[in-house]
């Protein structure tokens, strides 16, 4: 019995490489479906969904600023106090202290244009492709609800500066929050912790902005992609479509 052959038939080489690596098709969807990393992947995929000019990549660069937000955020966060009027003073010391603090924020700040940006084009190319019929309705509601999560996401970031761009930004925001019929009253001072743009709507825009949202947007990104694999695969234009006259 050679090396190899004693390994493969260890119990632990067995618990991990389960079905081995036989080149048939059940052996690669089982590997597929029974695989923590890969099982959110569909076990086939038509090959034109793989170009580049198919998707232009909108989603996965979308999923990508998304991670850079997170560990941009978090980063910004070991500086970061939300007070009055720390906050103004912490954006100073970033900019002109810190090391590379400028490179930090400009990072975090562009990321999130650029998520804003792909997710909207996102939407369009789903909506042009016609993705949003059965059986994929479900999940175009999902990337509906995570459009408005990462515009929601890109607003409560708007006060944290603590600048007058930022000051008046919010109340221009929250006015127009105001003017909504039936719930607009509440809406506007469940943002600002009262009825002035203060100390109160920095901190709550704070929460909104590095947990509740975040903690949304990531779950319904996993949702959105775990049924992207129950609908099989990306979306695209019909073919037969596209050949009629």
């Amino acid at each position: 019995m050679t090396v190899g052959e004693w390994v493969r038939n260890t119990s632990v080489y067995r618990s991990v490489i389960r079905h081995g690596i036989a080149p048939t098709n059940r052996n690669r969807s089982l590997i597929i479906f029974e695989n923590l990393f890969l099982h959110v992947h569909p076990v086939k995929v038509r090959e034109k969904t793989l170009r580049f000019t198919h998707t232009f990549w909108l989603g996965g660069i979308t999923l990508a600023t998304t991670i850079i937000l997170v560990a941009t955020g978090i980063l910004l966060m070991f500086y970061y106090h939300p007070s009055v009027p720390q906050a103004y003073r912490d954006m100073k010391e970033l900019q002109y202290v810190v090391d590379n603090g400028v490179f930090l924020r400009n990072l975090h700040r562009w990321a999130a244009h650029l998520m804003v940006f792909s997710a909207f084009l996102h939407m369009l190319r789903v909506f042009y492709h016609r993705a949003y019929r059965p059986p994929r309705q479900f999940n175009w509601v999902v990337g509906v609800v995570l459009l408005l999560l990462t515009l929601l996401l890109s607003y409560t970031g708007y006060l944290l500066p603590w600048d007058q761009l930022a000051f008046w930004g919010v109340s221009v925001g929250t006015n127009m929050a105001k003017q909504a019929p039936l719930v607009g009253e509440r809406v506007r001072f469940f943002l600002l912790g009262g009825n002035i743009v203060s100390e109160n709507a920095l901190l709550r825009f704070y929460v909104l902005h590095c947990v509740v949202l975040p903690v949304a947007l990531l779950l319904l990104i996993s949702v959105h992609i775990w049924r992207v694999r129950k609908d099989g695969g990306v979306q695209g234009p019909p073919d037969d479509e596209r050949r009629t006259p």
